[in-house]
């Protein structure tokens, strides 16, 4: 047990729940107390009762169009990160490739990094109005600013061995963007594109009181806010921190799929054996799996309905997401072209392959 206080110490596999539930239940048995009797918190109603919270669930689900404005909310931060994401790919890459654009355009870039966020919303209101465009443009514009001389720094991250092997061997300068910054640049982009998804709620929340008609859980928690409803606020705040730990848990899981090189280590022990995948692991793999493939199989069916309408008059996904709808299926589209990519690459790859009796021969 030495490993419990070592200085940066590594918590083994089997400790990490446990100790996980731990904490959890000392942060509630805290709230439990400052909330029990006639505590300072309790009269002004500043902190309510866990009890309160959860049973503010209900009475959101009945009352206040919770699922709905879940999904206008989880809507909102996909349309904002794929616009993000779409400019800052190119932009990136052009100011950190090329001299001559980063020469021009990265100091008035790194200027824009200190504009306050909030504060250009009125800006934002004056160019695109109220509406759902404004608040995906400006969401964009929040992540682009702070991802993008990221993108930078991780093509200057890139190690000269990687570049003087392609050089060597003869290529050209887009074989090596396709095959060193590419894969280089993008295997650590998705850690920090995953840290930037908690920043983007706080923008959202932000926004959404602009125009709160439109729904989303900001506007569920401004409203709730000027009623005076703190168990509706944190039954609010809960759900917010609850699919922000499961996008991370998604970004972990891609990160994994697509960049298996980075875990190679990881996943062998000290004498360079392939760890033994644990039954939590296998669990866990699984139903990851089961669900993606669940969640593509009801989008299909759900989307063929959007444009036939021939399993029911109501459009689903119009309803739940609304105006940034679009990010959805640009998302649900990219992923089934990935999967098909994946079959027909292992399909060629077994094709091509000799017959094992030819390999002992």
């Amino acid at each position: 047990m030495n490993w419990l206080f070592k200085l940066r110490g590594e918590i083994p596999s089997q400790w990490k729940l446990p100790l996980t539930l731990i904490g959890l239940g000392i942060i509630i048995a805290i709230w439990i107390l400052l909330t029990a009797g006639e505590s300072p918190l309790t009269p002004s109603k500043i902190l309510p009762k866990p009890g309160d919270v959860l049973g503010a669930f209900g009475e959101m689900y009945n009352e206040n169009d919770l699922v709905k404005n879940m999904f206008r909310s989880l809507g909102l931060n996909l349309a904002g990160y794929v616009k993000a994401v779409l400019w800052t790919i190119p932009i990136g890459f052009l100011i950190g490739l090329f001299p001559i654009i980063r020469g021009m355009f990265q100091k008035p870039l790194d200027a824009i990094r200190f504009v306050p966020i909030a504060a250009a919303l009125g800006l934002f209101i004056g160019w695109f109005g109220i509406g759902a465009d404004m608040k995906v443009n400006f969401l964009a514009f929040g992540i682009f600013i702070f991802l993008t001389p990221i993108v930078v720094q991780r093509i200057f991250e890139v190690k000269d061995v990687y570049l003087k092997t392609v050089y060597t061997i003869g290529a050209t300068d887009w074989q090596t963007i396709k095959t060193v910054y590419f894969p280089s640049v993008f295997s650590k982009l998705i850690d920090d594109i995953r840290i930037l998804t908690a920043i983007s709620w706080t923008y959202i929340v932000v926004i959404e009181t602009i125009n709160s008609e439109q729904g989303g859980l900001g506007a569920l928690t401004y409203m709730m806010r000027r009623t005076s409803q703190p168990d509706k606020m944190y039954a609010a705040f809960l759900l917010i921190i609850l699919i922000g730990i499961i996008q991370d848990r998604i970004f972990v899981r891609l990160d994994n799929e697509l960049f298996p090189h980075k875990f190679q280590l990881k996943n062998h022990n000290k004498y360079g054996q392939i760890k033994a995948t644990s039954i939590f692991e296998a669990i866990a793999d699984f139903a990851f799996t089961a669900f993606t493939w669940t969640i593509l199989g009801v989008y299909i069916l759900v989307a063929i309905n959007e444009v036939t309408g021939v399993l029911s008059d109501i459009k689903i996904l119009d309803y739940l997401f609304g105006d940034t709808c679009w990010a959805f299926h640009f998302l649900m589209i990219s992923i089934i072209f990935y999967k098909a990519y994946n079959f027909i690459t292992k399909h060629k790859s077994k094709l091509s392959s000799p017959p094992k009796e030819v390999e002992n021969v």
